[in-house]
Protein backbone atom coordinates (compact mmCIF):
# COMPACT_ATOMS: atom_id res chain seq x y z
CA UNK A 1 0.00 0.00 0.00
CA UNK A 2 2.76 2.72 0.70
CA UNK A 3 4.17 2.12 -2.55
CA UNK A 4 1.04 2.70 -4.24
CA UNK A 5 0.97 6.09 -2.39
CA UNK A 6 4.46 7.14 -3.06
CA UNK A 7 3.72 6.51 -6.54
CA UNK A 8 0.44 8.62 -6.47
CA UNK A 9 2.00 11.46 -4.52
CA UNK A 10 4.90 11.52 -7.49
CA UNK A 11 2.31 11.71 -10.24
CA UNK A 12 0.29 14.78 -8.51
CA UNK A 13 3.25 16.63 -7.96
CA UNK A 14 3.92 15.74 -11.70
CA UNK A 15 0.73 17.37 -12.48
CA UNK A 16 -0.05 20.04 -9.95
CA UNK A 17 3.05 21.14 -9.72
CA UNK A 18 6.10 20.55 -6.75
CA UNK A 19 6.03 23.88 -5.08
CA UNK A 20 8.93 22.28 -2.10
CA UNK A 21 11.49 24.07 -4.18
CA UNK A 22 12.41 25.73 -7.64
CA UNK A 23 14.12 22.55 -9.38
CA UNK A 24 15.67 22.59 -12.86
CA UNK A 25 14.94 19.96 -15.08
CA UNK A 26 18.47 18.58 -16.63
CA UNK A 27 20.13 15.50 -17.51
CA UNK A 28 23.22 15.23 -15.73
CA UNK A 29 25.56 12.20 -15.49
CA UNK A 30 26.54 10.97 -11.36
CA UNK A 31 28.39 7.96 -9.94
CA UNK A 32 26.87 7.22 -6.93
CA UNK A 33 28.10 4.98 -3.83
CA UNK A 34 26.72 4.12 -0.25
CA UNK A 35 28.29 6.31 2.66
CA UNK A 36 29.77 3.76 5.15
CA UNK A 37 32.31 5.48 7.75
CA UNK A 38 35.19 4.24 8.91
CA UNK A 39 35.70 1.91 5.25
CA UNK A 40 37.72 2.97 2.57
CA UNK A 41 38.80 1.68 -0.98
CA UNK A 42 41.78 -0.69 -0.55
CA UNK A 43 43.76 -0.95 -3.51
CA UNK A 44 42.77 -4.52 -4.15
CA UNK A 45 38.78 -3.80 -4.24
CA UNK A 46 37.05 -0.58 -4.90
CA UNK A 47 33.93 -0.08 -3.34
CA UNK A 48 30.96 -0.48 -5.05
CA UNK A 49 29.66 2.53 -7.51
CA UNK A 50 26.34 2.65 -9.20
CA UNK A 51 26.30 5.49 -12.34
CA UNK A 52 23.01 7.01 -13.82
CA UNK A 53 21.90 10.75 -14.69
CA UNK A 54 19.71 13.42 -12.84
CA UNK A 55 16.13 14.00 -13.42
CA UNK A 56 16.25 17.06 -11.72
CA UNK A 57 18.67 19.31 -9.43
CA UNK A 58 18.62 22.28 -6.75
CA UNK A 59 20.76 23.86 -4.57
CA UNK A 60 19.30 21.71 -1.54
CA UNK A 61 18.25 18.56 -3.09
CA UNK A 62 18.53 15.99 -6.50
CA UNK A 63 16.26 13.68 -8.12
CA UNK A 64 18.33 10.81 -9.42
CA UNK A 65 17.73 8.12 -12.42
CA UNK A 66 19.71 4.65 -11.16
CA UNK A 67 18.80 1.51 -13.06
CA UNK A 68 18.68 -0.68 -9.54
CA UNK A 69 17.61 0.15 -6.13
CA UNK A 70 20.52 -1.97 -4.66
CA UNK A 71 24.04 -1.56 -4.76
CA UNK A 72 25.53 -4.83 -3.78
CA UNK A 73 23.28 -5.99 -0.80
CA UNK A 74 22.25 -2.62 0.29
CA UNK A 75 19.47 -0.59 -0.49
CA UNK A 76 19.97 2.83 -1.64
CA UNK A 77 16.63 4.40 -0.09
CA UNK A 78 15.18 4.12 2.88
CA UNK A 79 15.97 4.06 6.14
CA UNK A 80 17.45 7.70 6.00
CA UNK A 81 20.69 5.78 3.77
CA UNK A 82 23.06 8.42 3.43
CA UNK A 83 24.96 8.13 -0.49
CA UNK A 84 28.34 9.66 -1.98
CA UNK A 85 27.26 11.35 -5.50
CA UNK A 86 29.83 12.42 -7.85
CA UNK A 87 28.08 14.68 -10.30
CA UNK A 88 29.09 16.25 -13.30
CA UNK A 89 28.70 19.39 -14.01
CA UNK A 90 29.55 20.86 -17.54
CA UNK A 91 32.53 22.80 -15.50
CA UNK A 92 33.81 19.44 -13.72
CA UNK A 93 32.60 17.47 -11.05
CA UNK A 94 31.68 17.67 -7.65
CA UNK A 95 31.25 15.54 -4.42
CA UNK A 96 27.92 15.63 -2.86
CA UNK A 97 26.92 13.49 0.32
CA UNK A 98 23.41 12.78 0.57
CA UNK A 99 20.38 11.79 2.13
CA UNK A 100 17.86 9.54 0.42
CA UNK A 101 14.30 10.78 1.25
CA UNK A 102 11.73 9.17 -1.63
CA UNK A 103 12.67 6.70 -3.96
CA UNK A 104 9.59 5.19 -6.97
CA UNK A 105 9.98 3.42 -10.47
CA UNK A 106 10.48 5.50 -13.16
CA UNK A 107 7.30 6.11 -15.02
CA UNK A 108 5.98 3.36 -17.47
CA UNK A 109 6.36 5.93 -20.63
CA UNK A 110 9.75 6.72 -20.08
CA UNK A 111 12.92 5.62 -21.89
CA UNK A 112 14.59 4.66 -19.16
CA UNK A 113 14.25 1.93 -16.91
CA UNK A 114 15.03 1.73 -13.03
CA UNK A 115 14.01 4.11 -10.72
CA UNK A 116 13.88 7.98 -8.91
CA UNK A 117 15.59 8.03 -5.68
CA UNK A 118 14.99 11.83 -4.12
CA UNK A 119 17.73 13.05 -1.98
CA UNK A 120 18.53 15.57 0.44
CA UNK A 121 22.22 17.08 0.54
CA UNK A 122 23.16 17.00 3.88
CA UNK A 123 27.18 18.10 3.00
CA UNK A 124 28.74 19.96 0.21
CA UNK A 125 31.91 21.65 0.06
CA UNK A 126 31.58 25.88 -0.13
CA UNK A 127 33.05 25.65 -3.34
CA UNK A 128 31.28 22.88 -4.94
CA UNK A 129 28.24 24.38 -3.48
CA UNK A 130 28.65 27.81 -4.74
CA UNK A 131 29.97 26.13 -8.53
CA UNK A 132 26.38 23.95 -8.25
CA UNK A 133 24.36 27.12 -7.55
CA UNK A 134 26.26 29.29 -10.58
CA UNK A 135 25.35 26.37 -12.60
CA UNK A 136 21.84 26.25 -11.42
CA UNK A 137 21.62 30.49 -12.21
Amino acid sequence: MSEFLRTLVGRLREYAGDRRESRRRIRLPFTLSLHEPGKKANGRRPLPTLSGFTHDISATGLALIVPAIRIGGHYLAGGDRTLEVELELPTGSIHIRATSVRYEPVAEDRSEEGYIIGVSITDICAADLERLKLFLK
